[in-house]
């Protein structure tokens, strides 16, 4: 396995690999976010079977704000992360991960963050076994503005 920045902004691996995760988007919002989160220094990977084919992705930011369970700033965040179903439980998410704390240490952070569902047990399960432990739940409640 091989875990590399995409070649351009519109990589289309990465942006078939996205288009997985969030299949809502049309692929113009897609590429629109992608070039979105180059120029704001976002790190991004794919991680690459041995055969060239793009198998997963991560997008990690750093954040400056207040991240929910986290006592440090600035704080490295998980984005998003994605494996390919039939490439899941072999150290591809683990590699994505292990190439954003490397980015984590070079940008001088000391803690990577991520959320998740509520509903998404799986996820709740890969951010286990990759190290991460579970600080809050929250629920967020909006209201309209009445006259606005």
């Amino acid at each position: 396995m091989q875990i590399a920045p995409p070649t351009t902004p519109g990589d289309p691996m990465w942006l078939s690999l996205r288009s997985r995760l969030w299949p809502g988007p049309s692929e113009s919002e897609h590429l629109r976010e992608m070039a979105d989160v180059l120029a704001r220094g976002h790190h991004v990977c794919l991680a690459f079977a041995l055969q060239g084919c793009a198998i997963g992705f991560v997008e990690a930011s750093k954040r400056i704000d207040y991240v929910n369970g986290t006592s440090s700033s600035p704080v490295v965040f998980l984005e998003s992360l994605y494996v390919e179903p039939a490439s899941r439980r072999k150290g591809v998410a683990r590699a994505l991960v292990a190439d954003v704390e490397r980015w984590a240490l070079a940008e001088r952070c000391s803690e990577l963050a991520s959320d998740s569902l509520l509903e998404n047990l799986a996820a709740h399960a890969a951010h286990r076994a990759l190290g991460f432990e579970e600080m809050e739940r929250v629920v967020y409640f909006r209201r309209a503005v009445q006259g606005a």
